[in-house]
């Protein structure tokens, strides 16, 4: 049985979030305050959590920032009633997987929720640590040294770097970049992955202009080579 922890201050969504959920038969958890949320994510067995932006004792950006900084992997979905686009983009860049906007309809959320778990499904195994040329990557930690030096990268760049190794030796195109590590198919673009991949070159390949690790696959996307 799969199960879905829900943080959610509103009673009335509260209930109804849960009593649908289980309707689907998942087992479900739920708690008002972020404060709370936080420790029960870190700490319970769970598939996926359903995070509200606006929460008592810690919003859910700050939530969903801490638990990527724990380390916890677990796919996030972000409520979310503000219509500006800012805020949900600066969701999807503290790590959460996808967002839906009150009001939303119950059929969305159980299929965006479905989609995120096959996501997970799919996904190779997770990576704490790896090597390759003269760079060492710690995930879990998120440090990296090049020539035993560290090197600093941004948490989107990580989850860029880590989608590339797990598929290390097949091509992986722009948008399966966009919809797995961004969670979102419409912002950002193309071009903004283009721009992450040439960021994480200057800081990780000995020649950027002919790297030797992240290899540019004409018109198909990017492949990585240890």
């Amino acid at each position: 049985m799969r199960s879905v922890l829900i943080i959610e201050d509103d009673p009335a969504i509260l209930k109804g979030l849960k009593e649908s959920f289980e309707q689907e038969n998942y087992h479900v958890l739920t708690v008002q305050d972020g404060v709370k949320g936080f420790e029960m994510a870190k700490r319970e067995n769970i598939d996926i959590v359903i995070l509200d932006l606006m929460l008592p004792g810690k919003n859910g950006q700050d939530v969903c920032r801490e638990l990527r900084s724990a380390g916890v992997s677990t796919p996030i979905l972000m409520l979310t009633s503000k219509k500006h686009e800012m805020d949900k983009v600066l969701g999807l860049e503290l790590g959460a997987d996808d967002y839906v906007t009150k009001p939303f309809s119950l059929r969305e959320l159980h299929a965006r929720v479905k989609a995120l778990l096959r996501r997970k499904t799919d996904l190779p195994k997770d990576i704490d640590e790896y090597a390759f040329g003269s760079v060492h990557i710690d995930f879990k930690k998120r440090e990296a040294w090049k020539n035993k030096k560290p090197v600093k990268l941004s948490l989107r760049e990580y989850e860029v770097l880590k989608f590339l190794i797990r598929r290390a030796g097949e091509v992986v195109t722009r948008h399966q970049l966009l919809d797995e590590v961004w969670g979102y198919d419409v912002f950002p673009t193309t071009r903004t992955v283009d721009n992450y991949i040439l960021s994480i070159r200057k800081k990780l390949e000995d020649n950027p202009a002919e790297p030797e690790h992240i290899l540019t696959i004409h018109t198909a996307g990017y492949k990585f080579i240890k």
